[in-house]
């Protein structure tokens, strides 16, 4: 009896562990950097610059990615998070919620696995989010420069 219910026990250990792999490798995986492309390619769209991905899975539970990006305007912001939303539903990911939108000086969207700040860049420097959740040399910063960045 005790050893039907020890197989018992490790058989199901053995199942969750193949479930749980199955979710952190392969397709998770790739849908996370499918996601993150997307996100980094709305944002290209709508003249977003100085585009920064931090991988935070390390850090914190609530998310993997923390991409920050900087806009001319408040207009701006606010077009750049309108994009990731929509280009992002349109590829069957579910945005969970938008913040900020009323004033824009920092716009963001929560994709779950992907949070997205988007600030004029007065806000940006002021909070400093880069250096906060990584320091330096632990992000990698991806995108064009726009022209007014320079």
């Amino acid at each position: 009896m005790l050893m039907t219910l020890i197989a018992s026990k490790n058989s199901k250990v053995k199942s969750q562990r193949k479930l749980l792999n199955s979710l952190f490798k392969g397709n998770h995986l790739s849908d996370l950097i499918a996601m993150k492309d997307a996100v980094v390619n709305a944002i290209e769209d709508i003249k977003g610059f100085d585009i920064t991905v931090l991988e935070v899975s390390k850090l914190t539970s609530m998310t993997n990615y923390m991409i920050i990006c900087s806009a001319n305007s408040s207009r701006q912001t606010k077009a750049i998070a309108d994009n990731i939303y929509v280009e992002l539903k349109a590829k069957g990911y579910h945005p969970r919620g938008l913040e900020g939108e009323k004033e824009g000086e920092w716009v963001l969207v929560d994709l779950g696995e992907a949070i997205v700040h988007i600030m004029i860049p007065a806000t940006r420097a002021y909070y400093n989010l880069e250096q906060l959740w990584g320091g330096e040399g632990k992000h990698v910063t991806t995108g064009k420069p726009n022209a007014a960045s320079v």
